[in-house]
């Protein structure tokens, strides 16, 4: 579980514990000191109110025994969960589909592109592979790495490929070239005009420029 994951599940389950209890405080006995550990990296972010000791005084005449320790959500924890929770996610590959996709980490420049890329859909005359605009759409990103996770098939990894190519004939070159690095696959328009571009729909195609 990623880092960002791994804050939600927190966030989610003092909100949760906090409503069951209706004061919404989660307290010392309804949390693991793992989560604990983390309930104390999300307070330096303001994430999380830790009782003080006038609000632990009060839990403890509530609860008719001592509370060390009580946490809840503060307006930006809130809030960060309500978008984490309906934020898009990428899914695996469907069982039996994964031998013909392959797990894509892209830089955010690279992301970026492919998001012009895949906004064209409909004015490009090869646009982009069949359900390529559907995984940038819930692509996931690692903030830890700084990564966006795609589950790409080839088709998709060559129209990928296109886009970046795309993006090198306008601008730079750094993010087709990384992409041909790590995972081998290069556009190169002499090679598309003999074989024909896989993604061409409606007879129509690009002509290469020298």
């Amino acid at each position: 579980m990623r880092s960002w994951e791994r804050a939600l599940s927190v966030l989610e389950a003092l909100y949760e514990r906090g409503q069951a209890a209706g004061h919404g405080w989660t307290l010392d006995t309804e949390l693991l000191p793992p989560h604990q550990q983390q309930v104390n990296a999300l307070e330096i972010q303001g994430l999380i109110e830790l009782a003080s000791r006038e609000d632990r005084a009060e839990l403890s005449v509530l609860e008719g025994r001592p509370v060390r320790w009580a946490a809840r959500l503060t307006p930006y924890g809130h809030d960060t969960l309500t978008y984490g929770c309906s934020r898009p996610r990428a899914e695996p590959p469907p069982v039996g589909e994964e031998v013909n996709r392959q797990v894509v980490e892209l830089i955010p420049s690279q992301m970026a592109a492919l998001r012009v890329f895949v906004g064209l859909t409909g004015q490009l005359r090869v646009p982009p592979g069949d359900g390529l605009a559907e995984q940038v759409r819930t692509a996931s990103c690692d903030h830890g790495i700084k990564r966006w996770r795609l589950y790409l098939t080839q088709e998709q990894m060559e129209s990928v490929a296109y886009g970046l190519w795309l993006h090198r004939m306008t601008g730079s070159a750094a993010e087709a070239n990384r992409f041909a690095r790590e995972y081998g696959v290069v556009h190169g328009p002499a090679r598309a005009s003999r074989e024909g571009p896989p993604a061409v729909r409606g007879g129509a195609g690009v002509s290469g420029r020298g």
